[in-house]
């Protein structure tokens, strides 16, 4: 892989988008390399991912502008399907996915972020949608997530102005879950994802697909999701193991993801 790295510290994935001269730009080379790093992941061995950017500047600044700048109608919507397409693999992928979002998340980056299951970041972090002010919309998942994330009324407000919030900010709206030093990002990412994936793996999985599954739905039909995967967890030998181990005052559960 050219532009992304990806390494494993036990049971946790790390993936890095790492093309620090362009600020991590996301450029279709970018997309094809993460989609093939998901797609490569043995999601048995692994039980949560965490994504960042290289450097200390920025996550990912965007999508690449030279790129899209001779783009006619149809290149525009193949590029944005593009980082549509890899993005919802993100967002439903069958691990958890943690955001240590180390510096600029603008346009491109920001959707990235957004297409996490929740999102950490360093106090340098600077969040925005500025897309209208290059005469586009927001073209990878930005005018859909953001308004699940933070609400209707504030995700117009950043979208219409184009304006960056920075890391406070991003934490007074529900953006982020926390903010942290800039060398404290990913050792907090790194102990976050370990907690999880020390966790029972079928439970977690089927915990996300329930939320993801019923976010949008009238909460009737949202229990209905949840109440069938409730029962299906009780087929699992990680939930026999768990349950026995806390009848029996036991604490060395081992999950084996079956």
């Amino acid at each position: 892989m050219e532009f992304v790295i990806y390494e494993q510290k036990e049971r946790v994935g790390i993936i890095t988008i790492n093309r620090e001269k362009a600020l991590n730009a996301l450029n279709s080379a970018v997309l094809n390399e993460l989609e093939q790093i998901l797609d490569s992941i043995d999601t048995n061995e692994v039980r949560c991912l965490i994504i960042t950017g290289a450097g200390e500047k920025s996550f990912v600044a965007g999508a690449d502008i030279k790129e899209m700048l001779d783009l006619d109608k149809s290149g525009g919507e193949f590029f944005g399907k593009k980082g549509n397409d890899v993005f919802a693999k993100i967002e439903n992928y069958v691990l958890p996915v943690v955001c240590a979002v180390n510096g600029y998340a603008l346009g491109g980056g920001c959707e990235l972020a957004l297409s996490c299951d929740f999102r950490i970041c360093s106090e340098k972090a600077i969040f925005g949608q500025p897309e209208v002010s290059l005469g586009i919309v927001p073209g990878f998942g930005g005018t859909q997530r953001l308004a699940r994330a933070v609400g209707m009324g504030m995700a117009k407000q950043m979208i219409y102005t184009g304006r960056n919030i920075d890391a406070p900010e991003a934490l007074r709206i529900g953006l982020v879950n926390a903010v942290y030093a800039q060398d404290e990002l990913m050792p907090a990412a790194e102990k976050l994802a370990g907690i999880i994936s020390k966790n029972a793996p079928i439970a977690v999985q089927k915990s996300k697909i329930a939320i993801n599954s019923g976010s949008q739905l009238p909460i009737n039909k949202g229990t209905e999701i949840e109440t069938r995967l409730f029962g299906e967890c009780f087929e699992t030998n990680d939930r026999r193991a768990a349950m026995g181990a806390f009848v029996e005052r036991r604490k060395d559960i081992e999950f084996f993801n079956s």
